[in-house]
């Protein structure tokens, strides 16, 4: 069945439909238009008021927007995909599975991506605090996030290609992989493990500190203080790092470092390698 540019307030609108095309329709003042729906096509549409799409299944949304009031909108859905859409509304994606974002704005993101599951993000623009909390099996490219707290929680996941202007970012997680990322924030990846960090650059005070497993190939650390405290790491970076401070055991290799603190570590437990001994 195929519905061209209507205009639906009133709750639940569409309850419980199947098999719908949905086409340059406006869903209104009303809350929960489609809850319950499975299979459902939706171009160009617009989402007005809250909870549009709860508890569905097999969805497509191409082109269309949602506005703020359209908050807490896609919630307990599974096997969605959302392309060249533009998103108002904050707390967006909360316990969905077989989520696909990409070519979109999410340009209230607060409380976005909670507890989801086998996600992938292409090409997202994001901004807002607490994004993708608790999530697993998520695999990024292309992400522009400004937002501190993301990825509280992540596991068995994969960053490539992203740009994070984040304070607190990647706490709490477990066996997750960045690539090429561009990062800037302070407390970087407290109390994870399993953490790696490829091509990456990042700027950090007290960064990569409380970490079981970190490891560092051919990243860069710039303007980053008392980094590694009580963490356990394995590290090859480009250049110098400014200070580092009682990492736990491992390995690090650089340029130079600006200050070394072990005052509370045991030295033999760490070996660090100065390429040029006169930048200690």
């Amino acid at each position: 069945m195929n519905i061209d540019g209507k205009r639906y307030t009133g709750e639940r609108a569409l309850f419980s439909s199947d098999g719908l095309v949905i086409t340059d329709t406006i869903f209104d003042d009303g809350e929960s238009p489609l809850k319950e729906s499975s299979n459902i096509s939706l171009l160009r549409c617009m989402f007005k008021w809250k909870y549009p799409l709860w508890y569905c299944e097999n969805i497509s949304m191409d082109r269309c927007t949602v506005f703020e009031m359209g908050r807490a909108g896609i919630w307990y859905t599974n096997n969605i995909s959302v392309t060249n859409t533009l998103i108002e509304a904050p707390k967006i994606f909360r316990r969905c599975v077989g989520l696909t974002v990409s070519d979109t704005d999410i340009v209230n993101a607060s409380e976005t991506l909670w507890a989801c599951e086998d996600v992938e993000l292409r090409n997202v623009t994001a901004k807002g605090d607490y994004f993708a909390m608790n999530c697993t099996d998520m695999d990024i490219d292309g992400l522009n996030l400004v937002g501190n707290y993301p990825f509280d929680g992540l596991r068995d996941s994969t960053v490539r290609n992203s740009t994070l202007m984040s304070k607190d970012a990647f706490w709490n997680c477990e066996n997750v992989t960045v690539e090429n990322c561009f990062i800037s924030g302070e407390y970087l990846g407290w109390n994870s493990s399993c953490l790696t960090f490829v091509n990456c650059t990042i700027e950090s005070l007290q960064g990569l500190c409380y970490i079981d497993g970190l490891k560092l190939i051919n990243c860069r650390l710039l303007n980053t203080s008392l980094a590694f405290e009580y963490s356990t790491l394995d590290a090859e970076l480009i250049g110098t790092v400014d200070s580092v401070k009682n990492p736990v055991s491992g390995r690090i290799v650089c340029d130079g470092i600006g200050e070394l603190i072990m005052d509370d570590a045991n030295p033999s437990r760490t070996d660090i390698i100065i390429r040029n001994k006169d930048n200690v």
